[in-house]
């Protein structure tokens, strides 16, 4: 073999095991995430119609890229808090920690405008409920809560390192709901979320 043909082959397999890290390394991104529940959250206590109330926060996101085209990722953010009414009157206000984990395929890699959709599992955790307004004086609690997330989003590619993407998602939340104890009904808040955020890739 020619000293060419070995040069060329060499940096033929350079550039294969650098393109082989690309897609096999890993990303961080933060930046705003909104939880806002669908507009009717079913009934509690018998008949009386819920509504959750939305909240913005700071997003947390580690991930990893499988292929040119796959990925997975864990979205997490700082604790969402949410004032949940009960026939239109203040009724519990609630906090609340999504982690959803997804695995992703994005459709124009390398590109600069890189469209993806996503699919995975949320695992909600509710915590330090507060009663308020009519069901004050009383123990007011939610599960926590299991479903399904589906995701499409947006991936801005800035440089070799640094992007930002936009997405939004849809979040399987039903969580059970008791007052003293004792059942009164399922929240079903099942909200949009949207973010931006700016992405570090490793």
């Amino acid at each position: 073999m020619s000293a060419l043909a070995r040069t060329t082959l060499a940096l033929a397999l350079l550039a294969s095991a650098t393109a082989a890290h690309a897609a096999d390394g890993w990303f961080f991104r933060t930046g705003a995430i909104t939880v806002n529940p669908k507009s009717d959250n079913g009934t509690l206590a018998g008949n009386l119609p819920l509504q959750v109330g939305s909240d913005t926060q700071l997003s947390l996101i580690v991930g990893r890229q499988l292929s040119d085209h796959w990925s997975v990722e864990l979205l997490a953010a700082t604790p969402f808090t949410h004032m949940a009414k009960l026939a239109g009157s203040n009724a519990v206000e609630f906090k609340h920690l999504p982690p959803t984990l997804s695995l992703q395929y994005a459709f124009a890699p390398g590109s600069k405008v890189n469209p993806f959709i996503g699919a995975g599992l949320n695992y909600t955790i509710v915590f330090d409920e507060k009663e308020r307004g009519p069901v004050a004086g009383t123990n007011v609690s939610l599960d926590n809560s299991m479903g399904l997330a589906a995701q499409a989003g947006i991936i801005f590619k800035i440089n070799e390192n640094w992007d930002v993407v936009a997405d939004a998602r849809w979040i399987d939340i039903d969580a059970d709901a008791r007052l003293n104890g004792a059942s009164i009904g399922t929240a079903n808040v099942d909200p949009l979320t949207y973010s931006v955020a700016l992405g570090y890739n490793f």
